[in-house]
């Protein structure tokens, strides 16, 4: 068989998980906190057709002649640059602006997860949970809670969470601290807006908003995803195209077969 059909082979699988990584940045386009995934290839295989030969007394070096097998898939990444911050005006809507993750786990603080989505909500008991009913975690790895019986309450933008009691004393609930990883693009995806630590990522180092690195916290507001729609159509032509292009090498190459066999009549 021809290799120019096994690489056309080679060429259609990639480019539909290229598709698949685009479907799925293009349904999240509105997912709060989201970060996109981006596909990149790299060659297969080459098959030697003659070694290079360095250069002699009466004549020059030669190059290495090589026919490519086709291509492979290199990375599946995941951009964590930042998404554009939405104002909601929900006291429990919270944005980083700059490098951090949230911390959700139990209430015993195991179990840890991380999140750039910052939806969170109170539950009966007035603690802060996530929309799946996670504990954001504060210092110490505990759940942060708000009396239930507060008259009010706000999260500054290092973290600090008060609220007012009933007899008008201003209590501080917790304090929010954010994650830092060495690798933000080593996490793995959990589901439902969350990431987990990898073998790549690093462990998670938690640090006070604007402190350390990490961005501070904006009350009010909601990180976008960080999907363009315009890059995601162009990308998405591209990987049309490019498949289109292989299946016609494979038709091309199938056609070339076809005149062997019609030699003998």
């Amino acid at each position: 068989m021809l290799r120019s059909m096994y690489s056309g082979i080679s060429g259609m699988k990639n480019f539909q998980v290229k598709l698949d990584v685009i479907g799925n940045n293009i349904a999240n386009v509105n997912t709060y906190g989201f970060k996109k995934g981006r596909t990149t290839f790299k060659d297969l295989v080459s098959q030697q057709i003659a070694g290079a030969s360095e250069p002699g007394g009466t004549r020059g070096g030669v190059n290495p002649k090589q026919v490519g097998l086709g291509s492979q898939l290199a990375t599946i990444d995941t951009v964590h640059t930042q998404g554009s911050l939405q104002t909601t005006g929900r006291p429990l809507d919270l944005g980083i602006s700059g490098d951090g993750y949230f911390r959700l786990g139990s209430n015993t603080g195991t179990d840890i997860t991380f999140t750039r989505a910052g939806n969170f909500y109170l539950d009966k008991t007035g603690s802060i949970v996530s929309a799946d009913g996670r504990f954001l975690l504060g210092d110490n790895e505990q759940p942060i809670v708000i009396n239930t019986d507060a008259k009010s309450f706000s999260v500054g933008a290092d973290g600090t969470v008060n609220y007012i009691d009933k007899d008008g004393k201003l209590i501080k609930a917790g304090q929010i601290e954010l994650a830092k990883f060495a690798n933000n693009e080593g996490l793995e995806k959990a589901g439902g807006n969350e990431y987990r630590l990898s073998a790549n990522s690093g462990d998670a180092t938690p640090v006070l908003p604007g402190a350390g690195g990490a961005g501070t916290l904006v009350a009010g507001a909601l990180e976008m995803s960080n999907v363009d729609l315009s890059e995601e159509f162009t990308e998405m032509i591209v990987a049309q195209r490019g498949f289109q292009a292989n299946t016609r090498i494979i038709t091309t190459s199938d056609e070339i077969l076809q005149e062997l066999v019609n030699l003998k009549r």
